[in-house]
């Protein structure tokens, strides 16, 4: 049985360029990058090729971008520097919707004393700008708002509300690990301070991110140690991996525009069909302002997990929300913040497409759906009153 994966807010494949990229510094070329003979220094070489290529998909410089592990220590990399760039405030702000990566390091540092603010969506999931200018205050040490959704695809309006941080001085980090390599970035024209990503979001391997660090801003690093990233981030660097996010960064930028297109056709027409099928069913976010390859559609009067477990059966890969809480019990944060009924949110499926996904697969999903929720629906003693009206 073919897999079929609409999972790809989760994780991606490895892109086959990027893994042929990789491959020779795990095995001939492995090397430490800081050694002083040629056999490892010239993986510096390549390090510092990688960022380049990183930078330019981002529109920034290579000397801004610091390799790290993963999005969540760039997030964690993020705040931790501004609060101790500017250890007299002690007001952070973020938005209820967030990655647990920034929600629980920001509860973390509750624990030590800061006021931590937690902006309202509205019900399509947007953000207004003028509950941020309201919250403001001179004890404001740094504002961080995720770039795009990883749960509903809402995009925000980063650049407005950048720029009224900017006007204030107020350092701003956006964790952008479901944007990048989905929708154009320009950090040049960009006002933010602070950016994450990760690389098994865009087809690099888990294991490797990047933090992008505007020339200028106050920074301190996170992890102490030797030299490595010029003195920002201790730690020999993961040298294969971060080759390969510096390749996976050029096929994005390369491919980007005509992705956009693709993907958003793919989404449009499965949403469009199971919408059309699926009676009771509704999109959750805002359909205006959203990444193009991501879908969360909620079926009342059926479990989301049983949906899962159903399109498991078919191979069909697909999420009730972020991988990252996929072990909790608890509803979805995004979509009560979002005020979504609790009967919509337990039903809630979140697809999420790639450029190797097709439009057979997508009719594969189609055919499948329905006969699904209906089936589900049977058993569950508020479905079938539905079903009967």
């Amino acid at each position: 049985m073919k897999t079929i994966y609409f999972d790809n807010n989760a994780t991606t494949p490895i892109a086959p360029e990027v893994l042929d990229e990789m491959l020779p510094y795990l095995r001939e070329l492995y090397g430490n990058p800081s050694s002083m003979h040629t056999f490892g220094g010239q993986l510096h070489r390549k390090i510092e090729e990688a960022r380049s290529r990183v930078a330019g998909l981002l529109g920034a410089e290579p000397e801004e971008i610091i390799f790290t592990s993963c999005g969540t220590e760039s997030d964690n990399t993020a705040l931790m520097s501004a609060v101790e760039s500017v250890p007299h405030k002690k007001h952070i702000i973020t938005s209820r919707v967030e990655h647990p990566a920034v929600l629980n390091f920001c509860k973390y540092l509750a624990r030590k004393g800061y006021r931590v603010t937690y902006l309202p969506v509205s019900k399509q999931g947007q953000l207004n700008g003028d509950e941020l200018v309201k919250v403001l205050d001179e004890d404001t040490a740094v504002v961080s708002l995720m770039y795009a959704n990883n749960e509903s695809g809402v995009v925000f309006p980063v650049a407005e509300l950048g720029e009224m941080l900017k006007e204030r001085g107020i350092l701003f980090h956006t964790d952008a690990v479901q944007a990048v390599g989905k929708i154009p970035i320009d950090l040049k024209k960009l006002p933010v301070d602070m950016l994450s990503l990760s690389g098994h979001k865009l087809h690099a391997p888990k294991g490797v991110g990047a933090l992008y660090v505007r020339k200028g801003a106050r920074f301190h690093p996170y992890i102490i140690g030797g030299h490595q990233e010029h003195g920002r981030r201790a730690g020999t660097e993961n040298v294969a991996s971060i080759i390969a996010l510096g390749k996976a960064c050029e096929l994005a930028g390369d491919k980007l525009s005509k992705e956009v297109i693709y993907l958003k056709g793919l989404r449009d027409k499965l949403e469009n069909a199971l919408l059309k099928s699926c009676p009771d069913a509704r999109i959750n976010g805002d359909v205006n302002s959203r990444l193009p390859n991501t879908t969360n559609i909620s079926f009342e009067y059926v479990e989301g997990e049983a949906i899962l477990l159903r399109l498991n059966e078919f191979g069909i890969c697909a999420s009730s929300g972020s991988a990252c809480t996929s072990g909790s019990l608890e509803p979805s944060h995004v979509l009560r913040a979002m005020g979504v009924p609790a009967t919509l949110i337990h039903g809630s499926i979140r697809f999420s497409l790639s450029r190797y996904n097709t439009e057979a697969e997508v009719d594969k999903v189609i055919e499948i759906m329905p006969p699904v929720i209906k089936e589900l629906r049977q058993l569950s003693p508020f479905g079938r009153e539905r079903i009967k009206k």
